[in-house]
Order: structure tokens, then C-alpha cells, then sequence
């Protein structure tokens, strides 16, 4: 088989795989990518494999310099695409694009050690880290608080139970002793 079918082959087989996968972005027919991790998370990245004319006979490109990764060291960048070249060596003159995917799936949190939490919090998407001193404080995002729609009738009724203030009148709940008591009186 010629390089051009062994890829159109393996293009099929991923798209039947991840047709499904948020995750999986095919870029162009020869680049596709894989986010790996939570969404916001420092130790979330997206690992980008494009494949040369020559490929599988040859190393497809790694690279992990999308923006969706500005948060990674460069040290861990060099470090992770090292570690899946390596694997990509074993797999030379076959199809290994769902290979590398699913090894670096299995290895996520291996891959990541070395990848800190930055100090700002930056990539936090709901709220915040603050650290100072030792000491991490996790701010949390404000919610937005869904208002109660009225109609005007519904409106009517509760402006008439209530004063100028919203509030009920003093007594609103009180029992009416006299009437309580000659309903219920004495039964002698």
C-alpha cells in the first residue's frame, strides 16, 4: 500500500472512532487534534499531530504549541513530546495516531507532574486561585441569581397583602380569639 491509502485508512478509522468525541478535532485530513484533561484545568492540554507526505512511514509532527496550552512550561512541553516520540518510534511503518492518543490518555497524569499551578489562577474559568503566603484561597464566581417573572395579577395580589415596604402587616398571621372561640365554644 502506497503512504496516501494508508492514511486515507487510518483517517477513516479515527473519524469512525471519535466521531463522537468532543475532544477530538480533525483540523485538516492530515492534522487532528486531542484535548486531554478538564476543561480549565492546569494540567489540561491539547496535543496536536500532523502527519508528513511520507507518513507512517516516517514520524508524524508533535506539537503542543496551540494557544490552549500557553499555561504549559516549556520544560513539560519538551518533556511530554519527548516521551511520545518515543512511543511513536515503536509504532514506525503503522498506523499510530489512536495509538499516541490513547497511550497519552493513559499516561495523562503521568505526563503532568512537572506542571504546576500557575500562581494567578489564570486558566480558572469559574473563579479564582489567589496564593500568597503558603496559602491558597479559591474564590469562587458569583452566580448570577434567576429573577422570579409576575404577572400583573400575581403583582396585584402581593402589593394588597403587603405595606409600602413589601412587608406584611403586623399581625397578618394572628388568630381572631373571639371568633375561634365561638366556633369552637363550650358544648354543654
Amino acid at each position: 500500500m502506497s503512504c496516501e491509502e494508508d492514511q486515507e485508512e487510518e483517517r477513516e478509522v479515527l473519524r469512525a472512532i471519535y466521531e463522537s468525541d468532543k475532544n477530538f478535532i480533525e483540523i485538516n485530513p492530515t492534522t487532528f487534534q486531542y484535548k486531554f484533561g478538564e476543561e480549565g484545568h492546569y494540567k489540561s492540554f491539547l496535543l496536536e499531530i500532523s502527519w508528513p507526505a511520507d507518513y507512517p512511514t516516517c514520524l508524524p509532527n508533535i506539537g503542543l504549541d496551540a494557544f490552549y496550552n500557553r499555561h504549559i512550561s516549556s520544560t513539560v512541553k519538551e518533556s511530554v513530546t519527548d516521551r511520545i516520540k518515543e512511543q511513536c518510534e515503536m509504532c514506525l511503518g503503522s498506523a499510530m495516531t489512536f495509538s499516541i492518543f490513547d497511550w497519552t490518555k493513559e499516561h495523562e497524569e503521568e505526563l503532568m507532574t512537572k506542571q504546576h499551578e500557575p500562581v494567578c489562577g489564570a486558566l480558572q474559568g469559574r473563579g479564582s486561585t489567589i496564593k500568597s503566603h503558603k496559602t491558597v484561597l479559591h474564590v469562587p464566581a458569583k452566580k448570577k441569581e434567576k429573577k422570579e417573572i409576575l404577572t400583573k395579577s400575581q403583582k396585584r395580589r402581593i402589593a394588597d397583602r403587603t405595606n409600602y415596604k413589601g412587608e406584611r402587616e403586623r399581625g397578618w398571621n394572628w388568630v381572631d380569639v373571639v371568633k375561634h372561640l365561638s366556633k369552637t365554644g363550650k358544648t354543654d
